[in-house]
């Protein structure tokens, strides 16, 4: 079993660097995808601060996600690509940081607590397999090392399993 580091009161740098050794022992000898994303997103959400909700979306269709492994209140099961910050961020390919879901043209409100949200496709050899979306309560949560520290999460998530 491996143990979840009291991360707090570190810098985001540190506290990414620290979270991305912890996330690259627990995948580097599991290839299954349902294991590692389950593991990754308790990481997660035991590891943040100040957040909701952490999990997966997985692309099962060219124009739908649907709900992967993930940790806190039930969410939605299914988004259009294109719909929502996670369909978006599919759409555009690209990490979205959204400082104000209230304010995101056809957010998808899955806990009305949510208040922030930062999403990163997973993308593999040029495949969209699906997003890691995180939510918080709190307004502007999210950062752009952040975005940097959770890319490079999803990146060893992408390297050592199997899609």
């Amino acid at each position: 079993m491996i143990e979840v580091p009291d991360l707090a009161n570190l810098s985001k740098e540190v506290f990414y660097e620290l979270l991305y050794r912890q996330a690259r022992a627990m995948v580097e000898d599991e290839r299954d995808a349902i294991a590692n994303m389950a593991n990754l997103s308790a990481l997660l959400f035991y590891s943040m601060e100040n957040i909701n909700w952490a999990g997966f979306y997985l692309l099962k269709r060219e124009d739908e996600l649907v709900l992967g492994p993930f940790q806190g209140k039930p969410a939605c099961v299914r988004i259009k690509v294109g719909s929502g910050v996670c369909g978006t961020a599919v759409k555009k390919e690209k990490t979205l940081i959204v400082d104000d879901v209230h304010q995101f043209p056809g957010h998808i409100a899955c806990d009305s607590a949510s208040n922030s949200e930062i999403v990163v496709p997973m993308i593999k050899n040029g495949k969209m397999l699906g997003v890691l979306d995180i939510d918080s309560p709190m307004l502007k949560r999210f950062s752009e090392a952040d975005r940097i520290g959770l890319e490079r999460i999803v990146k060893v998530l992408l390297e050592y399993t199997d899609f």
